[in-house]
């Protein structure tokens, strides 16, 4: 699959979130499958943005396949089952990737 078709589902997908309650968050997630395989999603001021770039400033980095990805982002995979197995790493605030696992959820 390729970067821009995930980017663009997020968009999609971003466009239906309620981020009323999240002040900031910032994630870089990493495909271990997609090259170039980097893009942000950052949420500042109640606004959502997402960009093929790494982040430097994040909260969190979250590695992860594409198709797996695509299965969090589509509610079919858990994030703590993901992690649990192995499918899905976290460098940095684990908090801040359950909440931004949580934002996918509440589309």
């Amino acid at each position: 699959m390729k970067l821009q078709t995930i980017l663009d589902k997020l968009e999609t997908i971003g466009g239906k979130l309620d981020l009323s309650g999240t002040d900031f968050l910032a994630v870089q997630v990493n495909l271990t499958d997609v090259d170039p395989g980097v893009f942000y999603v950052e949420v500042k001021d109640h606004r959502l943005t997402i960009a093929p770039y790494d982040y430097h400033d994040r909260s969190c980095a979250v590695t992860i396949s594409s198709a797996n990805f695509n299965k969090l982002i589509d509610g079919k995979l858990d994030p703590v089952v993901a992690f649990t197995l192995g499918k899905l790493k976290v460098e940095g605030d684990l908090g801040k990737a359950l909440e931004f696992a949580g934002l996918l959820r509440k589309k």
